[in-house]
């Protein structure tokens, strides 16, 4: 290999490498948009628990029943138990 050709190696490896530096920001921008595209788009999906899909309702509210739903159901027994 001659002086020139190692040169001209040199030289086309230089504008390689900075073409790379300079194509890479840009590169990492366009994959991360895309990421973030992607999690929008599934944000805006309806989102569907097992729990509906399987036809039972379900709360956000607290599953600590009330007094009232324990006086309703301690009056519902006893109508069941003396019928």
């Amino acid at each position: 290999m001659t002086t020139e050709q190692t040169q001209a190696l040199i030289g086309m490896t230089l504008v390689v490498a900075i073409l790379v530096l300079l194509a890479l920001p840009s590169a990492l921008g366009v994959i991360r948009d895309r990421r973030i595209d992607r999690q929008i788009r599934e944000a805006q999906e309806p989102r569907v628990s097992p729990a509906v899909r399987r036809g039972q309702k379900s709360s956000s509210r607290s599953t600590v029943p009330s007094t009232a739903t324990w006086y309703a159901e301690g009056r519902r027994s006893k109508k069941l138990v003396s019928s």
